[in-house]
């Protein structure tokens, strides 16, 4: 299949697939979902950069593995609150801002746990101002935008800790390091 678009290099791509009606699912409906795939990627990239998920912190696996679990709780909670204030606003989901939903929520963190022990009569509109809070971090529609696949984070000055921290040590106490 070959995909052409103004400002994009021509590519060929090679499709296999189990399908086998070619005009049940034409090639323009293939090139559609590689398209659909770049959600995803920036789905991937809300979660590691965004959400600050990038550099896992946790040492054990177990650990580790709450870390993950916990980032992508947050992540579907707050995707789950933008599907509120679009559905509200009638907008798509995706033209709201991640970023700007995460710092909405932010902002309101205070007002929600001062107003917690009222909360039969100030929660109900507090969240409503914060949906229309939400929905006014607005993006762009972007269906041809790209990203360059480079390098942003700058490489650290210092060499990688290849051993414990405590032979590490004992090198810089024995003048070996």
């Amino acid at each position: 299949m070959r995909i052409q678009q103004p400002g994009f290099r021509c590519r060929s791509m090679i499709v296999v697939s189990t399908l086998l009606d070619a005009e049940a699912v034409t090639a323009h409906n293939l090139a559609e979902l590689d398209r659909a795939r770049w959600n995803a990627e920036l789905d991937l990239r809300s979660l590691k950069q965004t959400m600050q998920m990038d550099i896992l912190r946790c040492q054990t696996p177990e650990m580790v593995r709450k870390e993950i679990w916990t980032h992508i709780l947050a992540y579907n909670l707050v995707r789950t609150i933008m599907a509120q204030a679009a559905s509200k606003h009638g907008v798509e989901p995706r033209s709201i801002s991640f970023k700007g939903a995460i710092q909405t929520l932010e902002a309101f963190q205070p007002f929600i746990a001062f107003q917690s022990d009222c909360a039969a009569t100030i929660l109900p509109p507090l969240y409503q101002q914060l949906l229309d809070a939400i929905a006014t971090h607005r993006v762009a529609d972007r269906p041809d935008r790209f990203e360059p696949h480079q390098r942003k984070r700058r490489p650290k000055k210092f060499k990688l800790m290849m051993k414990p921290t405590q032979e590490i040590k004992r090198a810089v106490l024995n003048g070996l390091a």
